[in-house]
C-alpha cells in the first residue's frame, strides 16, 4: 500500500504498468515456476495481493525471485481491496492444501478469521504490509509505515522552513477508508515532523489512493482552497494524482507536493524540471517478497523466522538527482530480476 501503499497505486501512465500488467493475475491464480519431479511432493505457496500497482508487482517479483531460487510453486492471486474475495481466495487456497500463504492482508481485524481458519489447516501464513491480530502469522515483513511518512515528513519540514519562511497551507491525501492502520501510521509519522512548526496549518485531508481519483479530489481541495501550498500524499497513487492536479491546475512551481512511495513516473516526476514533486520515501518491496517465501520455507523445514522484520525506508529527494537516478537503475534492475 506501494498506500500500503497502497501498498496504494502505480497506477499511473508509465509503460511498466502495462508491459507488467499481465505478469499479475487478479481475481484468479495460476502455477509459476518450478514443476515437480515425478513422483515428489512439489511445495505450493500462494501469494495474495490487494492491488495492482509497482509496489505489489515488486513484490511479487521478489516472491517469483525466491520461489524459482527454491524450486517450488508460486500461485498468485489479487484481492482487489475487495475483503469478500480475500476470503474465497484464502478459503480456496487452503482448501486446496497449499503449504503456505504469504498476503497482503486487507485488515488487522477483518482478515483474521479466515486466515486461522486456513492455520487450522496446516496452512503457513506469512503476512506482509499489514498485520493481522492473533497468533495466526508466522512471520510479518513490512517496510515501517510511521518511519515512511516520517522521513517524507523530514523533507518537507525543511522546505517549508528555508523555502516558505516556515508558513504552510497544508493538504493530506490519505488512504484511511482502505487500509486505515498503514494510512494513519504513515500519516502519523508526517505529522510529527511539521505539525510542530507554527505557520503550518492542516486545511484539508481527503483519501484518495488510486491516480485518476487523486487527480479529481485535489483539484477540488485546490479549488475549494487555492491557498494550499504543500500537499503531502500517503501513498503512491495518491503521489501521482496530485502531482498531475497540481500540474494540471498551472500551480507548479506554486504548490509542492511531498510524497510516499516510489515508481519509475514518482521518480521521473523529482527529476522533472516542473519543480512539484519534492520528496518521496520509498519502501523496499522486492525485499519483502524474497523474505515472505523464504521464511515460509523455512517454517515449512521447522527452523526459526522473526516474528516481525520492519524495514526503514529510502528517502529520494529532488535535492539529490544523482541519487534519485541511482534508485532508478536499482528499481530496472529488480523488475528485471523478478520477470526472468
Amino acid at each position: 500500500m506501494f498506500v500500503r501503499h497502497t501498498h496504494a497505486s502505480v497506477l499511473g501512465a508509465c509503460a511498466l504498468l502495462v508491459a507488467s500488467a499481465a505478469l499479475l493475475l487478479t481475481g484468479g491464480c495460476a502455477t509459476r515456476r518450478g514443476s515437480p519431479s515425478p513422483g515428489a511432493k512439489q511445495i505450493r505457496i500462494a501469494a495474495i495481493v490487494f492491488q495492482e500497482d509497482q509496489f505489489f508487482r515488486l513484490v511479487l517479483f521478489g516472491m517469483r525471485q525466491a520461489a524459482r531460487e527454491a524450486g517450488i510453486t508460486l500461485l498468485e492471486a489479487n484481492s482487489q481491496n475487495k475483503p469478500e474475495k480475500e476470503i474465497e481466495l484464502v478459503n480456496t487456497y487452503a482448501a486446496q492444501g497449499v503449504d503456505a500463504i504469504c498476503i497482503s492482508p486487507l485488515s488487522q481485524k477483518g482478515s483474521v478469521a479466515a486466515l486461522k481458519q486456513a492455520k487450522q489447516k496446516g496452512v503457513v501464513i506469512i503476512a506482509d504490509n499489514t498485520p493481522v491480530e492473533g497468533d495466526v502469522q508466522s512471520s510479518y515483513i513490512e517496510c515501517n509505515a510511521f518511519n515512511l511518512g516520517e522521513q517524507t515528513g523530514k523533507a518537507a519540514r525543511a522546505y517549508i522552513q528555508h523555502t516558505l519562511g516556515g508558513n504552510a497551507n497544508l493538504a493530506i491525501v490519505a488512504f484511511d477508508s482502505e487500509v486505515p492502520e498503514q494510512s494513519k501510521a504513515r500519516t502519523q509519522g508526517f505529522l510529527k515532523q511539521v505539525s510542530d512548526l507554527p505557520g503550518v496549518h492542516v486545511v484539508a485531508k481527503q483519501d484518495a489512493w488510486l491516480p485518476e481519483q487523486a487527480v479529481r479530489v485535489v483539484t477540488d481541495i485546490l479549488t475549494a482552497h487555492p491557498e494550499v501550498n504543500v500537499i503531502w500524499a500517503a501513498n503512491e497513487g495518491g503521489t501521482i494524482g496530485a502531482v498531475m492536479a497540481v500540474k494540471n491546475a498551472g500551480k507548479a512551481g506554486k504548490v509542492a507536493v511531498f510524497g510516499t512511495d516510489s515508481s519509475e513516473q514518482l521518480l521521473d516526476f523529482l527529476l522533472s524540471p516542473d519543480n512539484i514533486l519534492q520528496a518521496i520515501t520509498s519502501q523496499r518491496p522486492v525485499e519483502v517478497g524474497k523474505l515472505a517465501v523464504q521464511y515460509a520455507l523455512k517454517v515449512l523445514r521447522k527452523e526459526p523466522v522473526p516474528k516481525v522484520v520492519s524495514m526503514q525506508g529510502i528517502l529520494l529527494t529532488r535535492e539529490d538527482p544523482d541519487g534519485v537516478r541511482a534508485f532508478q537503475k536499482q528499481l530496472q534492475e529488480w523488475i528485471a530480476s523478478g520477470s526472468r
